[in-house]
């Protein structure tokens, strides 16, 4: 019996004790009325789309998300000849140098830095128009009144001031 009885207090404490441990474990910071956000895909480098770039006055070639600068002259899918300085020389033979920012895919798609912010403000424009529909019209009637009101109060100005200038001759 006296088995048992000390059997059967070894056996509380062991369970008050795992019990009191747990219970002293810290929960994660929760925000009050928050979601767990959504994990991310993050991008190591800028672009990582197969092709040659110019990068820091450099011709770098990405193939697979691997980027490393040209040592050679390449020749695209469609003929076109890209040298390790930039010089793009079509298969009809006409030239262009390409600038920082300036991409070529390896068909021999060529895309400027000019034309990729070009697209990018014409989506823009359209996103916002569909958004808000004639915000944009109203803002430019908004800014026209604006420079109206802006030139009549200059030409109300340079009126007193002559005004007081005439006056100022004939005393």
């Amino acid at each position: 019996m006296n088995f048992r009885f000390l059997f059967s207090c070894i056996m509380s404490v062991t369970l008050l004790g795992a019990t009191v441990a747990q219970a002293q474990t810290p929960l994660p910071a929760r925000r009050p009325g928050g979601v767990a956000p959504k994990a991310r895909m993050v991008s190591k480098g800028a672009g990582l789309k197969d092709g040659l770039a110019m990068k820091d006055g450099r011709v770098v070639l990405t193939e697979q998300g691997i980027t490393n600068p040209i040592t050679a002259d390449r020749k695209l899918l469609n003929g076109t000849m890209v040298s390790t300085t930039g010089l793009v020389t079509a298969t009809d033979g006409t030239t262009t140098q390409m600038v920082e920012g300036d991409l070529s895919s390896l068909t021999g798609r060529i895309t400027t830095r000019k034309s990729v912010v070009e697209a990018d403000s014409l989506l823009k424009i359209k996103t916002f128009d569909l958004k808000y529909p004639g915000k944009r019209k109203q803002m430019m009637e908004d800014a026209e009144r604006k420079a109206k009101a802006k030139t009549k109060l200059a030409e109300e100005k340079a009126k007193a001031a002559e005004k007081r200038a005439k006056a100022k001759a004939r005393r």
